[in-house]
């Protein structure tokens, strides 16, 4: 058996390490956004995607995703409950890794995915509910999109990586095009929070906004960087696109905000900052620093563009998953499409600015939109036959007093002074 790499295994613990605290950023982030009164459900949500999500990777998901491809679509049983993973390794020759430690790096991609997804919900999904969306969303969305794109075999993978050709460094499908979809879908099944486009729904805490913003800001260096999987050239690349896009796009986000709105708020430098993180997910790894400022730049605007016109569509899409997530990531793919250049990923494709050739964008262009109709179909399809059953949307009394009371018997902030508890 080949020598395990230490180098490369110690980041990819390290980068696994930061991905997983994206969640509790996340938690963070969101709990500001929501209004006081459902603060912390909102972050229990993400405290319950990690648990059930790990869980289900052990039992049967990293198999099925990474396991022996199926006809490009699905993994195999050969790894339940990580049967066949201890000792073994995986990795280019001379960056060989133990599959453990990529299973759990790929584990914290799942979390963070489904995570996300509770924004588009926030202040009006029942817990248990939600819970059981996590369970079959991951199984049967998460899961297939997770091998079609990164369970490259050597031709017998994925279809989207290994038969398609299209390129995704860090998730651009997987979690960007995945979740901006799986969202939509859900804002429009659970339908739009009481009082919308009526109350203000402002964010109840910004510091803990912009708390949760740097902790994903943060976390993002180990999603992206730790793409390589070996701490070397193309990780440093991916880690400064990272840091050069994020910048970027909390930027122009504000910049814009301060030409159509007359302010720059500290909401949109953070929803900025994750914007440009968002779209250079699927390219760092394929642009060079300066196509990763350009895509920064062009995030932002677009991002808060999208964001924008939701009221006009009228979805509910409460934290702005969509026009954040489904947006930037879009315009990611795309970008690698045009920018992705040999000089720093030597795949054999470049974009159409680059060497004037279509095939590679066209390429991106099949796999955004096959992730997308997927994603949204099969999310529309779970949470309407968990709506229709067991009941999805919470009750208008409950949304009213604030589902903190109600699911989890606790409020965020104690204002009447009159704790029993000491």
């Amino acid at each position: 058996m080949a020598a395990i790499n230490s180098g490369d295994t110690a980041w990819v613990l390290a980068s696994s390490a930061l991905v997983l605290f994206m969640t509790p950023g996340l938690a963070i982030f969101y709990g500001g956004m929501v209004r006081a009164k459902s603060a912390l459900n909102m972050m229990m949500m993400s405290f319950a995607a990690i648990g059930v999500t790990t869980i289900i990777w052990v039992l049967y998901g990293y198999s099925l995703a990474f396991g022996k491809s199926q006809g490009g679509l699905i993994g195999s049983f050969d790894h339940i409950g990580l049967a066949g993973t201890i000792d073994q390794i995986t990795g280019a020759e001379g960056h060989q890794i133990p599959v453990l430690a990529f299973a759990m790096f790929q584990l914290t991609f799942a979390i963070i995915t489904v995570s996300l997804l509770s924004g588009a919900i926030a202040d009006r999904a029942k817990y248990g509910s939600w819970v059981l969306f996590v369970v079959v969303w991951i199984t049967f969305v998460y899961i297939p999109i997770a091998h079609w794109a990164f369970a490259g075999q050597g031709g017998s993978g994925g279809w989207i990586i290994d038969n398609l050709g299209a390129l995704d460094f860090a998730g651009g499908t997987v979690v960007e095009i995945n979740s901006g979809a799986a969202a939509l879908a859900l804002a429009i099944v659970l339908g739009k929070r009481d009082g919308f486009r009526r109350d203000p729904m402002r964010p109840h805490n910004m510091p803990l906004v912009l708390l949760g913003a740097g902790m994903l800001w943060f976390g993002w260096f180990g999603f992206n960087a730790g793409s390589a999987l070996s701490a070397g050239s193309l990780a440093a690349t991916a880690m400064i696109n990272t840091q050069i896009a994020s910048a970027a796009a909390s930027m122009t986000w504000i910049l814009y905000e301060k030409k159509r709105d007359g302010k720059a708020t500290t909401l949109g430098v953070a929803s900025g900052a994750i914007a440009g993180a968002v779209v250079i997910t699927p390219a760092c790894g394929y642009v060079n620093p300066l196509g990763a400022l350009i895509l920064g730049l062009i995030a932002g605007v677009a991002s808060n563009y999208a964001v924008s016109r939701k009221y006009k569509f009228g979805y509910d899409d409460s934290l702005d998953v969509v026009g954040v997530h489904g947006v930037s990531g879009l315009v990611g793919m795309l970008g690698i499409g045009l920018l992705a250049t040999a000089t720093v990923n030597a795949t054999g494709l470049e974009g159409l600015l680059i060497n004037g050739s279509s095939e590679l964008l066209t390429r991106q262009i099949i796999a955004i939109v096959v992730v997308a109709l997927f994603s949204f179909t099969a999310t529309w399809l779970i949470a309407t036959i968990i709506q229709r059953t067991i009941g999805f949307r919470a009750t208008r009394e409950e949304e009213l007093e604030g589902l903190d009371t109600k699911y989890h018997a606790e409020s965020a902030y104690d204002i009447t002074g009159n704790s029993n508890r000491y």
